[in-house]
């Protein structure tokens, strides 16, 4: 169908329109036609007159139109004539138009727009024709068509009408001004032959479904580009819906096109900042798991391959690894001294073979891009990379040929700053991935950075206070075993808790006493670090002291409690044992600590269930005592909770353990100790203090006795 049958002008098997059917501006006008001949008489006569006027054909055919129709109180036409003369013999044939007031039939008027022409018959003789239409209709549709024409030529919104063939039948302003064509050059084409550019396909896709469901299709996104900008890519929102006429024929679709490209760049830019954020995030939940300074820097690197690059290196000041006082970054004109601590690649690559060894420290020249980036405290980033400036970023030339070799192209350096101090380089290079590093990949990179510095000084932090604490630790505890009476060996051990856990209270002594007896005693300070410490030291000093007084255990654990309650709301766990060798008798007392161990001669392990106590700091609390005869060769064993209890298991399930192995063949105890640690000790988070003492000849019967 052509652009013609928009206005149901055109014919055909699909597209004719039932007699009678509305589908033009003439039906509804109901526009009537009166034909006239020489003299001024009808002699046409069509329905919409009929409609018009009141009159049927037979009443008026062969009648004077003036006579009949003009009203004596008709208004002039337009040429001023009155209207008794318009459809006189005179004006038959000539062209006119005008308003007069019509008489209808039932003797009321109407006031009616007319149009005047001529016709000429086979004969030549001349016709008069007049078509004519209610005056309300005619100023009620004029005022929707100007209303219509006033909103599409000055709507800011692009309009566009396409008919059945989807060919351009409209195209307002604002819409030629966005296409960059005027409605002459597109009226009648199809779109795929105006606007190229465009996804004319989804378009013509949506009119056809609009056209034959009916349904509008609403804010249809299209991307492309016009001649009125074809430098740019415009998004553009449409909306689609059929026109029909009054009686449901359809007639086209009509589009609404609105140009988007701000609002879809803007929600562009916040999809890229949450999907900035969400990498960051995503890359930072993995760092600073523990407070292990290498675990940190090797979990960076992970993070950042191949997610950022495909080889990665971190490299900390060694100031910063060693726990040095001064962070300033180096002069200028001085070598920096580096340690590598982790390094990453997304596949296995030679460049990792001549990288810096791990832990081990290396020294850069002030040139290099990497001594730069700490010195000035900034990221670098070099897009593109060649033969020349991999000898600025690599250590030597043998690790720039390396570079080369694997087709690094793309170099990024950023510093972890945190604190104020800068703690080393993260080096990124880009081998598999062509596409080099730009300043989006810059933020990223140096806002994740900056994440892990924090985590990195954490580290080291930790790192420096855990030494101290352990270093007070084992300056606090035993260094040597005193000299033990005959019949009673001992073996001891202490174990700091792992890299990334603070260092606790644990403690153990082995005080000689009177009459060749010996006091043993375990402990555990609640809390950790360097606090722990001291007030262990304390502890130690304090029993050390009040066991010169040769007092009972329960005794000693009286007074013990009485000066724990005046450090600063501490509190401490131990077990005190005094044993006699002499007599085969071994006394015990304990403060809320784990139950000691027995392991009979024949290797039977059993509990030692000394009265139950309050920890040491609870004060007020009474202590109780158990008296134990040991036959020659039993082992006793005191231990603190690190031995016994994991994240994953109860203590129970922990000294259950210990039981199981101390009730193996026997074997020395410096070896026994090497074995329980080794078994129980390797997924403890916490310090453990390990007590072994073994009976030897005694004289006297072994029993027991409370």
């Amino acid at each position: 169908m052509g652009a013609d049958n928009l206005w149901g002008q055109g014919s055909g098997p699909d597209h004719d329109r039932a007699a009678g059917d509305p589908g033009g501006l003439l039906d509804l006008l109901h526009a009537s036609a009166v034909g006239l001949d020489g003299e001024g008489r009808i002699v046409l006569w069509s329905a919409e007159a009929e409609q018009l006027f009141g009159y049927g054909a037979s009443e008026v055919l062969g009648e004077s139109a003036s006579r009949l129709l003009a009203s004596p109180e008709g208004v002039q036409d337009a040429a001023g004539q009155d209207a008794a003369g318009l459809f006189g013999q005179q004006q038959v044939g000539r062209t006119g138009a005008g308003v007069f007031l019509a008489r209808r039939k039932d003797g009321s008027t109407r006031l009616v727009e007319f149009r005047n022409g001529g016709l000429h018959d086979p004969e030549g003789h001349v016709l008069g024709l007049t078509l004519a239409a209610d005056l309300d209709a005619v100023r009620r549709i004029e005022g929707d068509m100007a209303l219509s024409e006033l909103v599409i030529n000055q709507s800011p919104v692009g309009l566009a009408v396409f008919d059945t063939d989807l060919r351009w039948i409209r195209a307002n302003p604002a819409l030629t001004a966005a296409n960059g064509a005027t409605e002459e050059d597109v009226r009648g084409r199809r779109l795929r032959d105006t606007l190229p550019q465009l996804d004319t396909t989804a378009i013509e896709s949506a009119i056809r479904r609009v056209l034959e469901t009916g349904e509008p299709v609403l804010d249809q996104r299209t991307l492309g580009r016009t001649p009125a900008d074809p430098g740019h890519d415009h998004v553009w929102s449409e909306s689609y819906y059929r026109i029909e006429d009054p009686r449901g024929k359809v007639l086209g679709v009509a589009v609404s096109v609105v140009d988007v490209t701000e609002r879809h760049l803007a929600a562009a830019e916040i999809a890229a900042a949450r999907d900035h954020l969400a990498t960051v995030a995503e890359a930072a939940a993995g760092i600073g798991t523990t407070l292990d300074l290498s675990q940190t820097a090797r979990e960076l690197a992970a993070a950042v391959v191949p997610r950022f690059g495909d080889l990665a290196t971190v490299d900390l000041l060694e100031s910063v690894v060693t726990g040095q006082r001064t962070l300033s970054p180096p002069a200028d004109d001085d070598p920096t001294r580096f340690r590598a601590l982790a390094a990453a690649s997304a596949r296995p690559t030679r460049a990792l073979d001549v990288a810096d060894p791990l832990d081990e420290v290396t020294r850069y020249e002030p040139s290099r891009l990497m001594c730069r980036s700490v010195r000035e405290g900034s990221p670098i980033l070099q897009p593109r990379v060649d033969g020349p400036l991999l000898l600025e970023i690599a250590r030597d030339e043998r690790a720039a040929a390396a570079l080369e070799e694997e087709g690094v192209h793309s170099y990024l350096a950023a510093p972890l700053i945190a604190r104020g101090s800068v703690l080393g380089v993260l080096n990124l290079y880009r081998t598999v991935n062509t596409r080099p590093f730009d300043s989006r990949d810059l933020r990223l990179v140096c806002e994740l950075v900056g994440r892990a510095a924090i985590s990195v000084d954490n580290a080291r932090l930790y790192g420096r206070e855990r030494d101290t604490a352990l270093t007070l630790q084992h300056s606090l505890l035993p260094q040597e075993p005193p000299d033990l009476p005959e019949g009673l060996e001992i073996a001891v051990r202490y174990q700091p808790a792992g890299a990334g856990t603070e260092v606790g209270g644990d403690w153990y002594d082995v005080l000689p006493l009177s009459d060749g007896k010996v006091g043993l005693m375990v402990g555990d300070v609640m809390g950790s670090g360097v606090r722990a410490a001291a007030i262990m030291g304390q502890l130690r000093t304090t029993t050390r002291a009040l066991a010169r007084l040769d007092l009972p255990p329960a005794e000693l654990l009286s007074h013990l409690d009485e000066i724990t309650t005046t450090l600063s709301e501490s509190f401490a766990t131990c077990v005190y044992a005094v044993c006699d060798p002499k007599r085969g008798t071994c006394a015990f007392s304990s403060a809320g600590h784990l139950p000691p161990l027995i392991v009979q001669p024949d290797r039977e392990v059993t509990l030692v269930a000394p009265p139950t106590a309050a920890p040491l700091g609870v004060g007020g609390v009474p202590f109780g005592e158990l008296e134990l005869k040991l036959p020659e060769g039993a082992m006793l064993a005191l231990y603190t909770d690190g031995l016994v209890e994991t994240r994953h298991d109860s203590i129970d399930v922990g000294v259950q353990a210990l039981c199981q192995a101390l009730n193996g063949p026997p074997r020395p105890l410096e070896e026994t100790c090497d074995m329980v640690l080794d078994t129980l000790s390797r997924c403890s988070g916490d310090d453990v203090a390990l007590l072994l003492a073994r009976l030897g000849p005694t004289s006297g019967p072994a029993g027991a006795t409370a």
